[in-house]
């Protein structure tokens, strides 16, 4: 039988009526990757306005921005135990609405202070629905039978240009950062009402080895997983932050071109996702993350050696298609260990994961002041040849 004539089952009182289709819960929780995609791109384009209004220095800055992640970090063991005890389906309904609402008192703040404590918040609770989120992609994968996670990563991607757009609207029509907010609120709760009850069901996790405890018996090939998601986001960490200064100044770009190469990143990461489910398919996962780990390197070889804009421009276009299939890929294989319900499995993969998100702009920097940014990332290049290596060892691929 055919995906599209598959019929689902969800929980509700309506669910005996009304059989909900694979399709029609494929786009409800996609909605909900690209709710908080465009939440965070939302909060990403204001940045620049809430400094000015605070009147912040760039240091002052760059130490309230750590709350951000402080608080997903902080919060990796409470959102495993929730998604583990009350199900990952009733965890995001409740995280989206708060997520926003979160956002809009980055809005609100009126000094470094509350920005930091509501940038905490913020990251608490992004964490949460990143969790209970990713948890309804890998059981929804279930369901299909096939690669699909890598299309619900791009439509987070696709939500990045969405709020960007959003915001460079905003600022045009000269709407204050909490005024952009509530409009967020608005497609944000008007998402969650729609598509709530054609998310997929889960039940509480029954692992007896897991019981939601994100400390009981640690394993290594999910540790090996984060390893690999460290490279990846240290990867894309360096290319969110540091892709329009490279081609500042070591391209040497003209100023109406220094945005070319965080855009062709971005572009060739969401078109990756998209047609990712379609190559894992064809060539394994495992196959599929040793050949981004190698695209990554070659693409990071070609803009330090030929540091010109076409050339640069080529190279991180390759990037962004090598780092585009790693972490949901990681996410699905997490999600599917036995030994450890999803929500924990996935929260284990994160947090490792995550702190290449962390510790990778700032080793740029560092790298950089003492030698040169084409050093810094000709370093990032070698974290995909790792990649390629550390896959090549992961039994975790060979038991999906």
């Amino acid at each position: 039988m055919e995906v599209s004539q598959k019929n689902i089952d969800i929980e509700d009182k309506h669910s005996q009526e009304h059989p909900i289709s694979l399709k029609r819960m494929r786009f409800a929780v996609s909605s909900f990757y690209f709710g908080q995609g465009i939440a965070f791109a939302s909060w990403a384009s204001r940045i620049p306005d809430i400094k000015h209004n605070l009147e912040l220095s760039d240091a002052a800055l760059g130490t309230i921005l750590l709350a951000l992640p402080a608080g997903q970090l902080c919060t990796m063991p409470l959102s495993a135990r929730l998604v583990s005890l009350c199900g990952s389906r009733k965890i995001i309904v409740i995280a989206a609405p708060l997520y926003v609402l979160a956002l809009c008192l980055l809005g609100l703040a009126s000094s470094s202070l509350l920005l930091m404590a509501s940038l905490f918040l913020f990251g608490i609770i992004g964490n949460i629905a990143n969790i209970s989120i990713n948890t309804q992609g890998v059981e929804a994968e279930k369901l299909y039978g096939k690669s699909i996670m890598a299309s619900f990563h791009g439509a987070w991607s696709v939500a990045g240009f969405t709020g960007a757009l959003i915001g460079l609207a905003m600022i045009n029509l000269e709407m204050n950062p909490f005024e952009h907010f509530c409009f967020i609120i608005l497609l944000i709760f008007a998402n969650t009402l729609i598509n709530h009850r054609f998310l997929v069901s889960t039940k509480p996790s029954s692992n007896s080895n897991s019981q939601g405890n994100f400390f009981v018996k640690p394993d290594a090939s999910l540790a090996l997983l984060g390893v690999v998601g460290f490279c990846c986001m240290g990867t894309e960490g360096a290319m969110f932050d540091w892709s329009g200064v490279y081609f500042k100044e070591i391209v040497e770009a003209p100023a109406r071109f220094v945005v070319v190469g965080y855009a062709s990143f971005m572009v060739m990461m969401a078109t990756g996702r998209f047609i990712g489910d379609r190559i894992i398919s064809s060539f394994g996962r495992k196959r599929t993350i040793q050949y981004s780990g190698l695209t990554i390197s070659t693409g990071m070889a070609i803009s330090v050696f030929f540091p010109s804009i076409i050339p640069a421009t080529l190279g991180f276009m390759l990037v962004g298609l090598g780092v585009s299939s790693v972490v949901p890929t990681l996410y699905s294989i997490a999600g599917k260990n036995k030994r450890i319900s999803p929500g924990t499995a996935l929260a284990m993969v994160s947090s490792i994961s995550y702190f290449g998100f962390l510790l990778g702009p700032p080793l740029i920097g560092y790298i950089s002041a003492i030698s040169s940014l084409r050093y810094s990332y000709a370093l990032i290049g070698c974290f995909g040849l790792l990649i390629a290596f550390l896959v090549s060892r992961a039994k975790a691929f060979d038991e999906v």
